[in-house]
């Protein structure tokens, strides 16, 4: 199967020659006939399995194909496509670049955490396809800067993501804003009860499509594991790096706090990081991307939402320095890595306390994920009991308590300056 076999016009097959696309996706085969015959679509894909192209193409050739006897004519936004963040919204928009750059096909991109003057000015010189994130676009509908009664294409993707986020009513707002009679394609990597009774709300008589769901990685994928104590995480992650093959990691954090912490301690060996994280600036967040990319940092790290968006070609290395206490999310983590059937290769870093997420994430992939023995640091500790777990919890809020008892005291000794602390 090919792209000509899908019914992919000219100027596209060209633009995905030069990228080096030869065949489809099983997503993309399945997908791209039934956006081209104006049918509502109903996607549940794992990450890496070439989603963004699956809507992306065949949009852009339906745009192009009803409206070229409008060329030369100030374009009206055709296709919304909404999105959960910045960095995901800006992926799509790089990708509609790369594929209608031999079409007269406008694009723009809106998001919020930087000035809207740029955002604004694209949007007045006219565009036919609109990538945002939920909360920007909103902001610029209501100041009168964007309307949606042209849309003839709706997509909303990372849907699981965008509930996790809390835009439920962001897109319930949007909803009431888009005319009735549209496309709508709808693309989520799960599909639990909320995700289905959303997705009922916005589509007509879907076309479903699933591939490769969720509770499988691709095979494409190595997986291994390393079990030490919690003390010893960082010394093990140390010793990880010292192989010359890992040459770019993307290593996943649980919390914001924690992926400062340990960009911190690689920098005081030498290692060239970065962080990326919701509390990081736009401009530092796609420095950082940036920098990855172009193969200036060796090690990126990233918490879970910060991370969605991320694709970057060839990425080889993914390690977990937590494990993720939601099975699913260990799936879409590894699925950065062995995309586009490049291999990959997971690492997990394992405490007592993650033990039983491991057998929940084994229990969901069907598969036991390889131990490797060759670990100067090695578990010795075990679980703590529920008594154990509650001591300690009082402890951490004791501890906390503390923290911010001894903060605000030096704050009213130096007269209690204005401002955020920094670090909160």
């Amino acid at each position: 199967m090919t792209f000509e076999d899908l019914g992919v016009i000219e100027p596209i097959l060209k633009a995905l020659d030069a990228k080096n696309y030869k065949e489809p996706t099983q997503i993309q085969e399945r997908a791209i006939p039934v956006v081209l015959k104006r049918r509502d679509v109903l996607g549940s894909a794992q990450t890496g399995t070439g989603k963004t192209a699956a809507f992306a193409i065949p949009i852009i050739q339906l745009i192009h194909q009803i409206e070229k006897k409008q060329q030369g004519n100030r374009p009206v936004i055709r296709s919304l496509i909404v999105t959960p963040t910045r960095e995901l919204a800006i992926q799509i928009d790089e990708n509609i670049r790369d594929y209608a750059k031999h079409t007269f096909i406008k694009h723009a991109v809106i998001f919020g955490g930087v000035k809207q003057s740029k955002q604004v000015a694209s949007l007045k010189n006219g565009v036919h396809i609109l990538v945002a994130t939920p909360g920007r676009l909103l902001d610029l509908i209501d100041q009168g800067y964007i309307s949606l009664d042209t849309v003839k294409i709706f997509v909303l993707d990372e849907a699981d993501r965008m509930l996790d986020m809390g835009f439920i009513h962001d897109i319930k707002k949007l909803l009431k804003l888009l005319p009735e009679k549209r496309q709508s394609l709808f693309f989520s990597a799960t599909m639990p009860n909320n995700i289905v009774k959303l997705s009922s709300t916005i589509l007509s008589n879907p076309q479903k499509i699933e591939v490769s769901p969720t509770s499988s990685t691709a095979e494409t994928i190595q997986q291994f594991i390393y079990y030490t104590n919690r003390p010893d995480k960082k010394q093990l992650l140390v010793h990880i790096l010292k192989d010359p093959e890992l040459k770019q990691v993307l290593l996943f954090s649980r919390t914001k706090h924690g992926a400062d912490r340990i960009a911190r301690d690689l920098k005081k060996k030498r290692i060239s990081v970065a962080a990326i994280h919701g509390d990081k600036s736009q401009n530092q967040r796609q420095r950082a991307l940036s920098d990855f990319k172009d193969g200036n940092l060796r090690v990126l790290v990233a918490t879970d939402i910060a991370a969605r968006g991320i694709d970057i070609d060839k990425l080889r290395h993914v390690i977990n320095y937590d494990i993720p206490n939601i099975a699913e999310t260990y799936v879409h983590r590894i699925g950065r890595s062995g995309r586009a059937k490049e291999d990959g290769i997971a690492i997990s870093i394992c405490e007592p306390e993650e033990n039983a997420y491991v057998r929940d994430i084994e229990r969901l992939i069907k598969k036991k994920i390889t131990v490797l023995s060759d670990n100067p640091f090695p578990q010795t500790d075990k679980p703590m009991t529920e008594a154990e777990k509650k001591e300690w919890n009082k402890e951490k809020q004791r501890r906390k308590q503390e923290f911010f008892a001894q903060r605000k005291a030096s704050k009213q000794r130096r007269g209690g300056g204005g401002g955020k602390w920094r670090g909160r």
